[in-house]
């Protein structure tokens, strides 16, 4: 079977940052739970070298859960979709595929709106083809909810890689899946679940603080919040692996989450981002890994 990959560009994806994350994995993974879900580098991962027994993954994001979704339940009427998409794409001018894609961008946040079951296929379809059109591949929100990221002019995007699809698709069979705040995994982690919690960055700076993956933001109230809940999971026995950025990137003096994870090892490791609105500011930057694996609770 092909090798599985995110089938998706998340902003903050873990794709490059995989060999030190696997590092801090437990020796075994029979239960594992991903609460941010996101593009899925770490959750394609973890199936692939563990084959755990059970998975929940969970996001925020309705439409990114329900894509996950029909990726697990109807694999080939996605692909159906999508390569009618890419042919189309492939085939016109780039002032045509620019209309094209707001018309597309007008379609989505319709059926967002509309919230109607019998059209998650082709919102899924919809979701793929404008985070591979977008510009970055972002998922941003406006203040009505509906997404609102620009045509980014590319001339030949892979819109549907029916290979990878399936791959995910085959992997993704036993997964549970949920749509929520993070909170909805806590009946299912226990003793022995590992954990990886990828949450929304805490902005370096203004100019950082780019996007809405969903209605909702996630402030340094929510941070803390999210900490308690770390603590909460460590108490029952799971284990935790956490990824956030590193806010001496901005300023030396800022410990907030050295004072927040003190009880934690936390780990500074290095990463090339390419998001930021200003590309001088783009490139390595810093950011945390906080365990309690090789801690005693």
């Amino acid at each position: 079977m092909s090798i599985a990959k995110p089938f998706i560009k998340w902003a903050g994806g873990k794709g490059q940052l995989l060999e030190e994350i696997r590092a801090k994995y437990p020796a075994k993974i029979e239960t594992y739970c991903e609460p941010f879900v996101g593009g899925g580098a770490v959750l394609f991962d973890v199936l692939q070298t563990f084959s755990p027994k059970s998975v929940l993954i969970n996001d925020i994001n309705a439409e990114l859960m329900n894509t996950y979704r029909q990726i697990k339940n109807r694999c080939d009427d996605v692909i159906s979709i999508l390569s009618a998409l890419q042919n189309r794409y492939r085939n016109q001018t780039v002032e045509e595929n620019k209309a094209f894609f707001y018309e597309s961008r007008s379609r989505f946040n319709e059926l967002k709106t509309n919230k109607s079951e019998s059209d998650n296929l082709e919102k899924a379809a919809l979701f793929i083809f404008l985070n591979k059109t977008c510009f970055n591949g972002l998922y941003r929100v406006n203040a009505k909810g509906l997404f609102n990221v620009p045509f980014n002019s590319a001339k030949n995007p892979l819109l549907c890689d029916a290979e990878n699809l399936r791959a995910c698709s085959a992997l993704l069979q036993n997964v549970e899946m949920r749509t929520g705040g993070y909170t909805a995994c806590r009946d299912f982690i226990g003793k022995d679940t590992f954990v990886y919690i990828d949450p929304p960055y805490r902005p370096l700076n203004a100019t950082s603080a780019f996007t809405s993956y969903s209605e909702s933001g996630f402030s340094d109230k929510e941070q803390i919040a999210l900490k308690q809940f770390i603590e909460e999971c460590a108490q029952k026995g799971a284990k935790i692996l956490a990824s956030n950025s590193d806010p001496k990137n901005a300023d030396e003096n800022d410990t907030f989450f050295d004072d927040l994870y003190a009880r934690f090892e936390i780990k500074r490791i290095f990463a090339s981002r390419m998001i930021n609105s200003n590309a001088k500011k783009r490139g390595k930057v810093s950011e945390l890994l906080i365990s309690n694996i090789a801690s005693v609770f």
